[in-house]
């Protein structure tokens, strides 16, 4: 039986408990359905929602993604062009958060999942 890594199960956005069952029912780079996810794991069966509302604590981590996005922006735009117009700033960093999002949106949740979620990983015995 292989066994799925911790990061793995992140990055696929898996279910803490088996790692196996997909966490949102389009892909995760899609703009459909964003903030939609399952209420049970297709493949464990886990509630995948502890509580109504659990995942408004998301928000801070999507808020968190979304600052070091900016910061990352601006030192990469100071580094290669030497201080640009506010413009360029902001016109970058609006374009950087639109195209990211969807990434943001259902990684922040993903993550708030795994960190308090309590949910532990129990693989399936075959």
């Amino acid at each position: 039986m292989e066994r799925t890594g911790l990061a793995k199960a992140i990055i696929q956005a898996k279910c803490p408990k088996c790692r196996k069952g997909d966490l949102f029912s389009v892909p995760v780079y899609s703009y459909s359905k964003l903030t939609q996810i399952q209420s049970k794991c297709p493949v464990c069966q886990k509630e995948l929602v502890p509580e109504p509302d659990f995942y408004y604590g998301a928000m801070f981590i999507s808020y968190a993604l979304s600052v070091a996005l900016f910061i990352n922006v601006m030192i990469v735009l100071n580094f290669f062009f030497n201080d640009p117009d506010l413009m360029v700033y902001l016109i970058t960093v609006i374009i950087a958060n639109l195209l990211l999002l969807p990434l943001m949106l259902r990684y922040s949740k993903v993550f708030y999942l795994y960190a308090v979620g309590r949910i532990k990983y129990e693989p399936q015995e075959e």
